[in-house]
């Protein structure tokens, strides 16, 4: 049976065996081969490049399974014209070169139709072998003959990818038609080498929608059936491969390949290899050569390699002395080429020749690193450890070479011998790049592997493990960040080990290493999100992690891009979280992520559309003091462009400055994403760094007398302390560059430096140097741009896609100083402050950049491709003096004369077809994309475009055809324009041109107008209208201001003669019955017609009659509505009064009227708002004094009448020329001239032009009338008489509430002013005005006010006034304090410093106050606070370890309260007797009259305050503490928020965890919250008179837990009596209760025999001894809460002990 069976199978095996192309034995099979590849724009009439294969292609079978391939009569063409009208070229000489290698014939493995491995001798190049794997590829046949269509996976040049067959039969002519199809962008193994692109992430929705790079490959077969298989009678490819940065829509470029073999003959005998060595040399797919170190920008044919380096960077150098030359980047690019290919000892040996020459060993160092070789590496290591390179010069060569080499195998290796160098080691700086340099290239090296060995990061592994044994924080952190760019994998699991996860021993690690570490895993959820998403769930969930931490983990589980399902998870989870830094941080994580229009953010947005649908509303109107995610992104969809800025602000105790700040900056384009920028700030620390007093040490005595007090509290815990530190990071590409920490040692290390001698001897030698007069000259080359992905083509021709930048920048200047008198020896720095040094500095700045995109063929022999250059050339030159003569107080700088170069700035963009073969270097052919026959410049303004008529010639789309088609005529449009521009006041005339002529013609879409040429110009030449010879700035200050004043100006001459006595009089009774009808209205516009003085009055009076008709219907309208808003006004007097206003007025009232009626609501706030009449501390001021009484504005009337120009009684103050020198004696320019009145606290500044014939001129006059009230005039235009406006500044009371209101007066402003407040205010979005109250008023018409009063420290009310309209913002939150006592006197401290640091405390000190029992936390939560008699409560004390101060609180016999504050090295009482405050210090009483009371060495200080007395001690975190006989106050700085505890709370926003008992339990209720602050009592002996204990009672009733009897006892502490003693007050508490089964015995826990014997009592009084509760009772869970009793006050027998 088993043989049958046998039979059967290897039957049907034999019925299904594949055909295959069969070539017999001792035969050699002729074919015809023709192949050329085209690149450009699909369109025909257009320039592309590209090249032709032409040769016989014989193939004969030697043995079994092996065939000889040989070429015969190769020839290679080349193309760069207009396709297809013009025809290949030609390439001899490169034909020559090639023919011998293509002639050798090799072999290869063929069986089944099937291409395997390649043979050839040594001789035979890569790039020959790969034109041969261009032809395998065609052989490559899968053919089933028991299948017509089918798919597979199959083999060819550019790699595996799924191949679609498709067979017919044609019966007739006896053939097999067989059609196969590749497509390229789904391929098991696709070859492909990516260059630059490490960094970049692929963005997989943009390649879903459209991929940037497609291509698909079409063969076409005849086949004859012969006895032994198929025989290829032809064989046709076509291959297309595109290319476009935007949406398919918006254009491609396309690389069309075609091959062609056709069948000639079959000859009778076989080939004959060569007689040499045949060696293995791969299979038919592609292999790389030198195309990786070749560019397609300049084409290298290297004869003498060292003496081409020579010639090229001496000619770099020669070249670009005076500015850049031209063709700098150019050369540069070829110096780079030219150094890929040297060897080691090539290197050095160019080092040691120019080593010694400055500007030659500067372009080497600046050009190794772009070099990107392990070579170049390699070289900068050993020149290093030969102490031939200072350290800036090896930290830049290293920092530019991480990102530049070539990640591979060999310069990881030199990276890790870095590591552990011992000169490495001894320089932080150095250790710190290359640390962070080792993780870069090991990324790098992954980046495109799909499995990345782990032998790569062991190391850093091993030296993790070091550092977590030894504790080195800081090392810690380094290797973390080492761990954090490398992004491997496999370092999730060290990584683990330092996170704070339950179980593990890292939870004792401080909070940065924790930081670093969840920092860490975000390039590693780049590979593996999944798991990295789990491990940041599992810590975002943990309430016992420190807030940071779990917003940095949400921070990770977003850029894992979340499911709906976890996201929606995450919402259910926020709905029952308690902290609200937490909170905040992730609903405006997510709400921001609904917003995003990033591809890559495309379905993350949608998650968190739905679960923010989910949450509370609530979350969004918590205020900006709690940590929030913004994310900010753009992106068009077509274009594939776009940008994002993120940025998470994480603070966990509200405080000012946030503890960590991350910004992070993202860019897309074509499909790809890349983090370009981020930078993280940690503030940890920084601010009770700068605002603490560093005076206070750690005093034993202070810490152990606060511990004493303390240490009766059960299970106390102190907050872990944070050192003063603040932090830094910068990355690049998600890469991190540099970090730094900035602590106290430092700045003291810093400070030190600066004031070391080794940096004044320096400063000391800079002056020499400029007296001597110093030139320099600096040149610096950049690569900013190498992206490259070169893929095979079916021809076995590489194909680039490539975007280069390069950039060269050069300045050479000269700076000479002179010194008048000359310095003395040694040149001391006080003696440039009596000395005139005058600096000349001429310099001239020069820039050549130039870009490249490039599409085509590129290899070492020659090069066909389209390519787009843009250049850009700037020259701008400068000729600066500049005079200090400190000691006249004259200070002056000159622009002077310069020759202008040709453009100040040339852009260049030009797209052409080039082809370039080694063997012709100096003759390229080179086409304009766009030919020239079709170039006819069309003016702008003409609107249509001149047609071209005739006919073109184009080759036919078959390979081997020529045939002459018509083709339409093309339309198209250029376009040229140039612009030119005076630059008034410097002599000189822009002159603007561009010019562009693009491929819109064809198809009217981005990328056809992008290619083509472009240009830009920007000129600067001389202005033959404007003599100037230089321009100057002259400041004089002092007494010699006025020698420096060129044009004298006398205002009061420019005064209008006064107006008549009897007009005058006429004037008066006209308007004594218009300002006598309404009070309000004169009262209102006093301070605008005092200021006016009667010339202004007559100036405003006489309008243009022009204007007349305007003026009537405003002011009928005006009429209108004043009858209908006040009945007490007579239609005389409302005439009067509005006819004379300025038709600006009308404009602005116009501005600010709305058709809109404002709410009932509205009208009903504004009536109540305007009840409040503004009462101006300047009028209270005089009214108190003795004299009479007046108003300010006529006070400056005054003042101003009484000297109009201060310059007739004074010198100014200082003057400012700003001038143009001309060279005709002109003068041109401004000047400024200052002038003082000390009496009157007096400044007039007068702004005039310099030209005689110009008397435009600027005047401000303003007078400081008292502390509350300053007053602005300001009128310009001729003489100072065209416009005014008067400016008010004063404060007052708004009814209670202190008060500041800024006027502006006007009688006349110029139209451009309403247009521009018109586009401001149609600026504002509307919504901006929903949070305001709008409502129609009739204000004063040329008035508008803006008033801030401060309802509370915190609130204020802001009140502005337009012509027509009031604006009301009522109750603005302000996250700070304002300092409103500080306004009237109060603040303390004497010294400036102090009230600097007091004011900064107060700002945004935190507030806990009681009044009648009734406690506010810091927080702001209100509870009722029951105290047992005579014990303490801790208020507030400072709860990290270094306890700067404590707070205590008890009731005494009176029920008073007793506060005691304990800080630095004094205990203050404070208590009532009788109704009168008293203070004790240490003991001692000090009198009311002693007060203030400063403490004699730190920053403490005791005074009266209101009805009570103040400790303020801001220095030492405690800002205030005030009390008096009904309430008590404590402020704490906002630099200690979080580290404080007690009744008043941690201070950190958190009111959802309020309650936190001393052990940190949070509790759910206020009583028993307060009670476990209480300081028991020891025994009955305690001084304090207190009789209290805290301790765990038993639940009476009976408990029945799952089922069975159980036990339960308090894990929160309870009051009761000391044994002895019976209670004689109680209040009822509900505590937490953990329960246990009657009879359980508690082996897990520590000391259980003590906790069993606990259990076991019946009565708990005695077991009172803490002895028998277990350590760590307290901490037990909660199984249920009930109510019990507490004892609030107790009667002791004598038996109490």
């Amino acid at each position: 049976m088993r043989v049958v069976v046998l039979a059967l199978t290897l039957a049907l095996a034999a019925c299904q065996r594949d055909l295959a192309p069969d070539f017999a034995a001792g035969k050699t099979y002729v074919y015809k081969y023709e192949t050329w590849l085209l690149g450009g724009l699909p369109e025909e009439g257009l320039a592309r490049a590209g090249l032709k294969v032409r040769s016989k292609v014989l193939i004969s079978a030697i043995e079994h399974n092996m065939l000889t391939l040989k070429l015969t009569e190769p020839e290679f063409f080349e193309y760069s014209g207009v396709w297809p009208k013009d025809a290949f070229t030609p390439a001899t000489k490169l034909t020559s070169v090639l023919a011998p290698q293509l002639m050798i014939p090799i072999k290869f493995e063929y069986s089944n139709g099937v291409v395997g491995k390649m043979f050839a001798p040594e001789g035979v190049s890569v790039m020959v072998l790969n034109i041969y794997r261009g032809i395998l590829s065609v052989l490559q046949l899968n053919v089933k003959k028991t299948q017509n269509v089918y798919e597979m996976q199959e083999a060819g040049a550019q790699g595996v990818c799924k191949t679609f067959y498709a067979i017919t039969e044609d019966d007739k002519a006896e053939r097999i038609l067989l059609t196969k199809t590749r497509d390229l962008n789904h391929c098991q193994e696709r070859i492909v080498k990516d260059i630059g692109l490490a960094y970049t992430e692929t963005c997989a929705k943009c390649q879903r929608d459209s991929k940037t790079v497609k291509g698909a490959t079409a063969y076409n077969y005849v086949l004859k059936s012969v006895p032994n298989g198929l025989m290829i009678l032809d064989a046709s490819v076509n291959e297309v491969i595109q290319f476009t940065p935007f949406k398919e829509i918006k254009g491609a470029t396309q690389m069309e390949t075609k091959q062609h073999l056709v069948f000639v003959e079959v000859q009778n005998k076989p080939l004959v290899p060569v007689k040499a060595e045949y060696r293995p040399r791969g299979s038919v797919q592609y292999e790389f050569s030198t195309e990786l170190l070749q560019t397609p920008i300049r084409l290298v044919k290297v004869t003498n390699l060292q003496t081409q380096i020579e010639a090229v960077l001496s000619h770099i150098v020669a070249s670009n002395v005076e500015r850049v030359h031209d063709d700098a980047p150019l050369q540069f690019w070829e110096f780079i080429q030219l150094l890929r290919m040297a060897k080691l000892e090539e290197l050095q040996m160019v080092w040691r020749q120019h080593k010694t020459k400055p500007a030659y060993r500067q372009w080497i160092l600046d050009t190794l690193p772009s070099v990107g070789t392990p070579v170049a590496l390699r070289f900068i290591i050993q020149r290093f450890e030969a102490a031939e390179l200072s350290t800036v010069e090896v930290a830049q060569a290293l920092i530019a070479s991480v990102h530049m080499v070539t990640a591979n195998h060999e310069a990881i290796q030199l990276f890790d011998s870095l590591r552990v160098n011992p000169k490495i080691k001894t320089n932080p700086i150095l250790n710190e790049i290359v640390l962070l340099g080792y993780g870069t290239m090991v990324s790098k090296y992954c980046a495109d592997k799909p499995v990345c060995p782990v032998e790569l990061v062991k190391p850093i592994h091993t030296l993790l493990a070091e550092s977590v044994s030894k504790g080195d924080t800081r090392q810690m952190i380094s290797i973390l960040k080492v761990l954090s760019n490398a992004g491997h994998p496999m370092s999730l699991k060290p990584i683990t080990k330092v996170l704070p996860i339950h179980g593990t021993a890292a939870t004792s690690l401080p909070i940065r290493v924790h930081a670093e570490a969840i920092m860490a895993l975000r390039n590693i959820a780049k590979k593996e999100p999944r798991m990295v998403q789990e491990m940041a769930l599992q810590l975002y969930m943990d309430k016992a992690l420190h807030p940071e931490l779990r917003m940095l983990a949400c921070i990770v589980i977003f850029e894992t891009r979340p499911a709906v399902g976890l996201v929606t998870s995450l919402a259910n989870l926020l709905k029952m979280e308690e902290n609200l830094q937490v909170a905040s941080f992730t609903y405006s994580h997510m709400k921001s992520l609904t917003r995003s229009t990033a591809p890559n953010h495309a379905s993350i947005a949608a998650a968190c559309s739905v679960a923010v649908k989910i949450l509370s509303k609530k979350l969004d109107r918590l205020s900006l003091r709690f940590s929030r995610a913004i994310q900010l992104d753009l992106y068009s969809n077509p274009f594939m462009l776009g940008a994002a800025v993120s940025t998470f602000y994480i603070n966990d105790a509200a405080t000012i400055l946030p503890r960590t700040i991350v910004a992070k900056t993202s860019a897309y384009i074509a499909g790809a994403a890349a983090d370009v920028f981020e930078v993280g700030v940690r503030t940890e620390g920084l601010q009770e760094a700068l605002l603490k007093s560093h005076a206070l040490a750690d005093d034993v005595n202070r810490i152990t007398k606060m511990k004493r007090v303390i240490k009766a509290l059960s299970d106390w815990r102190a907050m872990p302390n944070s050192k003063p530190l603040a932090s830094l990071y910068v990355k690049f590409f998600g890469q991190e560059v540099a970090f730094a920490d900035i602590n106290q040692d430092l700045i003291k290390q810093a400070i030190t430096l600066a004031n070391g001698p080794s940096i004044q001897d320096l400063g000391r030698d800079v002056i020499r140097s400029l007296l001597s007069g110093a030139s320099f000259h600096v040149a610096k080359p950049v690569l900013a741009t190498e992206v490259r992905r070169i893929m095979p083509t079916a021809a076995g021709f590489p194909m680039e896609l490539g975007l280069y930048t390069a950039a060269v920048a050069v300045a050479v200047g000269k700076v000479k100083a002179t010194a008048t008198p000359a310095l003395p020896e040694p040149i001391q720095f006080r003696h440039l402050l009596k000395t005139n040094v005058e600096l000349m500095v001429d310099i001239k700045p020069s820039v050549v950049a130039n870009m490249f995109a490039v599409m085509g063929v590129n290899t070492a022999i020659l090069q066909a491709a389209v390519l787009s250059r843009a250049k850009i050339n700037s020259v701008v030159p400068a000729s600066i003096s500049a005079r200090v003569d400190i000691n006249e107080g004259q200070y002056k700088i000159a622009a002077l004369p310069v020759s202008a170069p040709e453009h100040v700035v040339a852009i260049e963009v030009e797209s052409i077809a080039v082809v370039r073969n080694v063997e012709d270097i100096p003759n390229p052919r080179i086409t304009p994309l766009i030919p020239a026959e079709y170039m006819r410049p069309t003016s702008r303004e003409i609107l249509t475009s001149k047609t071209s008529s005739g006919s073109v010639s184009a080759a036919s789309s078959e390979i081997l055809q020529d045939m002459a088609r018509d083709v339409h005529p093309i339309r198209r449009r250029a376009f040229s324009k140039k612009y030119s521009f005076p630059v008034y006041g410097t002599g000189l005339r822009g002159y603007f041109r561009v010019a562009t002529d693009n491929a819109a013609f064809v198809k009217d879409i981005p990328l056809y107008r992008m290619a083509g040429n472009h240009s830009a110009f920007l000129s600067v030449k001389k202005n033959e209208d404007e003599s100037i010879e230089r321009l100057e700035m002259l400041v004089q200050v002092g007494p010699k201001a006025a020698e420096k004043i060129i044009k004298k100006i006398n205002l009061a001459e420019d005064e209008v003669i006064e107006e008549r006595p009897v007009l005058m009089k006429l004037k008066k009774l006209l308007n004594g019955s218009s300002s006598s009808s309404s009070s309000s209205s004169s009262s209102s516009k006093s301070s605008a017609s005092s200021v006016s003085s009667p010339s202004r009055r007559t100036s405003s009076k006489s309008s243009s009659s022009s204007s007349s008709s305007s003026s009537k219907s405003s002011s009928s309208s005006r009429r209108s509505v004043s009858k209908r808003s006040s009945s007490s006004r007579s239609s005389r007097s409302s005439r009067s009064s509005r006819v004379a206003k300025s038709s600006s007025a009308s404009s602005l009232e116009s501005l600010f009227s709305a058709s809109s009626s404002s709410s009932r609501s509205s009208r009903h706030t504004s009536k109540r708002v305007n009840k409040r009449t503004f009462q101006q501390n300047h009028k209270m001021f005089h009214a108190g004094s003795s004299q009479k009484s007046r108003s300010s504005a006529s006070s400056f009337e005054a003042i101003y009448n009484k000297n109009k120009f201060l310059a007739t009684e004074n010198a100014p103050a200082f003057a400012v020329i700003l001038q143009a020198v001309r060279t005709d004696g002109k003068l041109q320019g401004y000047q400024i001239t200052g002038y003082t009145d000390k009496t009157n606290a007096r400044l007039q500044l007068i702004l005039a032009a310099l030209a005689a014939d110009n008397n435009w001129r600027l005047c401000a006059d303003g007078v400081l009338l008292s502390k509350h009230k300053a007053t602005a005039k300001i009128a310009w235009g001729q003489a100072c008489k065209q416009y005014d406006l008067t400016v008010t500044a004063e404060t007052g009371l708004l009814g209670p509430s202190p008060a500041a209101r800024l006027r502006m007066t006007w009688n006349q402003l110029p139209v451009v002013f309403k247009r521009y407040a018109k586009k401001a205010y149609d600026y504002i979005p509307a919504y901006v005005w929903d949070s305001f109250i709008r409502s129609r008023d009739n204000n004063s018409v040329d008035q508008l006010s803006f008033t801030v009063a401060a309802t509370s420290e915190r609130t204020l009310d802001l009140i502005f006034k337009t012509p027509t309209r009031s604006i009301y913002k009522l109750a603005l939150r302000l996250p700070l304090a304002l300092p409103l006592d500080e306004l009237t006197g109060l603040t303390p401290f004497d010294d400036l410093a102090d009230k600097v640091r007091y004011l900064i405390s107060k700002a945004a000190a935190a507030e806990c106050s009681s009044i009648r029992d009734t406690v506010t936390t810091f927080n702001n939560r209100k509870y009722k606070n029951e105290m047992p008699q005579y014990c303490y409560q801790i208020l507030a004390q400072d709860c990290s370890e270094e306890m700067k101060f404590m707070v205590l609180l008890r009731k005494d016999d009176n029920v008073h309260n007793h506060i005691n504050v304990k800080i630095a090295d004094i205990d203050i009482d404070l208590y009532l007797r009788d109704t009168n405050v008293v203070v004790k210090v240490n003991g001692r009483e000090v009198p009311t009259s002693h007060l203030p009371y400063q403490h004699p060495t730190d920053k403490i200080e005791i005074r009266p305050n209101r009805d009570g007395i103040s400790v303020y001690a801001p220095s030492l975190g405690l800002h205030e503490v005030y009390f008096d006989k009904n309430s008590w106050t404590i402020k704490v700085a906002d630099w200690i928020k979080g580290q404080t505890c007690g009744l008043c709370g941690k201070a950190d926003g958190e009111i959802r965890q309020e309650y936190r008992t001393s052990n940190r339990r949070v509790t759910k209720n206020a009583v028993s919250f307060a009670h476990s602050w209480v300081l028991p009592a020891e025994s009955c002996r305690d001084t304090t008179e207190c009789r209290m204990k805290v301790e765990s009672v038993q639940l009476e009733k009976k408990t029945n837990v799952q089922g069975q009897e159980s036990k339960c006892f308090s894990v929160e502490p309870v009051l009761r009596c000391l044994p002895g003693c019976l209670p004689t007050k109680t209040t009822a508490v509900t505590v937490g209760f953990h329960c246990l089964a009657k009879g359980e015995r508690l082996t897990k826990y520590s000391e259980a025999e003590e906790f069993n014997r606990f259990l076991s009592c019946v009565d708990l009084s005695v077991c009172a001894d803490a002895a028998v509760i277990p350590q760590d009772f307290y901490n037990y869970s909660v199984d249920m809460r009930e109510t019990t009793q507490a004892h609030l006050a107790c009667s002791c027998t004598p038996q109490c002990a």
